[in-house]
């Protein structure tokens, strides 16, 4: 069984250094934003979700464990959304460190994210990912994960010769 323990301060800064680029980077890489000023607003996204740090109230800011190894395999972070009646917990961020990736820790991070997703009083669990991240988009749907929503883009610049001549 894995577990969730609350980022440290160090854990926290380490997290952020990480996350905040890696963020800017997909956007980009999505189409979304431009590279010149993806880092600046990744940070301000960052800042505007986690206003207080790893002490954000509704958020949960964990470094995954592997007791059997009593070593952090990867982070996680979450928070409650929605009213009472229909609340869900959003996954903001999974990642399974490189070293451990492909050893079925996503997985079991989920089985114990929807454990306490219940215990919270959440009917569901969501989250967002790219269109580009096949492998995770893969284990999301074989975890049982069914897509809610579709945002889809047609490329019609000059630098596709002939497709927007038709």
């Amino acid at each position: 069984m894995l577990e969730f323990r609350p980022m440290t301060a160090e854990s926290y800064r380490q997290f952020l250094d990480f996350s905040v680029t890696d963020y800017a980077e997909e956007k980009v890489r999505s189409g979304e934003w431009e590279e010149a000023t993806a880092p600046l607003r990744a940070q301000e996204e960052f800042a505007g979700l986690l206003p207080d740090g790893a002490k954000t109230e509704g958020h949960f800011l964990y470094d995954v464990v592997d007791p059997s190894r009593n070593e952090a395999v990867g982070v996680l972070w979450f928070a409650l959304r929605g009213p009472e009646h229909r609340r869900s917990v959003f996954v903001y961020e999974i990642r399974v460190y490189p070293a451990f990736q492909r050893r079925g820790y996503a997985s079991r991070i989920f089985e114990r994210l929807s454990a306490q997703a219940r215990d919270l009083g959440a009917g569901s669990v969501r989250l967002h990912v790219f269109g580009h991240n096949h492998g995770a988009r893969a284990l999301y749907e074989k975890l049982g994960f069914v897509t809610t929503n579709v945002i889809m883009q047609l490329d019609v610049s000059p630098a596709r010769p002939g497709f927007a001549n038709h």
